[in-house]
C-alpha cells in the first residue's frame, strides 16, 4: 500500500504513532501489509489553484500504475471501519495488486484526482490536521486488518 500525502511529518509524536500503526500492519504475519509513505512538497509559492493542480501532478507521480486509488476528502464517503475492511477484502479478492492513498494539502486535493479516484472517502465531518489524518488512516488499516483476520483489537 502507498500513502501519497502533501506535506513533511515534522512532529515527532504523530510520526512515533504513524510509525507504531505502520509496524504493527507489517507484523500480520503472511498476510502483513506493507505501508509505504510517499511524501511530495511543491516549496514554491503560488496561487492556490495552481498549487492544488501542481500537488495533484506530483501526487500522480506516487501513484503505481494499475493501483486502485483512494483520496481523502471531507466530501467523500463515510464508511464504518467493518465496511472499510470489506471494501479492502474486496479488492484483495479480486485481484488488486495495489492501493494507492492520497492525502492533499492545505487547499485538499484537485478535482483531477478526486474524479479518478476509485474511492473517495470521509474521515468524518470533522476537520483534521494533515498529519493527524494520516495517523487515523493507519490505525483504521489495522484496524481493517484486525477485522478480516477476526483479531479482538476492534472490538476493543
Amino acid at each position: 500500500m502507498i500513502l501519497a500525502a502533501v506535506g513533511r511529518a515534522r512532529d515527532r509524536a504523530l510520526s512515533a504513532m504513524f510509525g507504531d500503526y505502520v509496524a504493527r500492519l507489517a507484523q500480520g504475519g503472511r498476510r502483513g501489509w506493507r505501508v509505504e509513505l510517499r511524501e511530495i512538497e511543491e516549496r514554491r509559492k503560488l496561487p492556490a489553484a495552481q498549487l492544488k493542480a501542481r500537488e495533484a501532478e506530483l501526487l500522480r507521480a506516487q501513484i503505481p500504475k494499475g493501483a486502485r486509488v483512494v483520496a481523502l476528502d471531507a466530501h467523500g464517503a463515510s464508511l464504518g471501519s467493518e465496511a472499510f475492511a470489506a471494501r479492502l477484502a474486496a479488492w484483495r479478492d479480486n485481484g488488486v495488486g495495489e492501493i494507492a492513498f492520497v492525502i492533499g494539502g492545505a487547499d485538499g486535493l484537485d478535482a483531477a484526482i478526486l474524479a479518478k479516484a476509485d474511492l473517495v472517502l470521509s474521515l468524518g465531518a470533522m476537520t483534521w490536521p494533515h498529519m493527524l489524518a494520516r495517523v487515523m488512516l493507519v490505525e483504521q488499516l489495522y484496524r481493517a486488518q484486525s477485522i478480516l483476520a477476526g483479531h479482538p483489537y476492534h472490538r476493543g
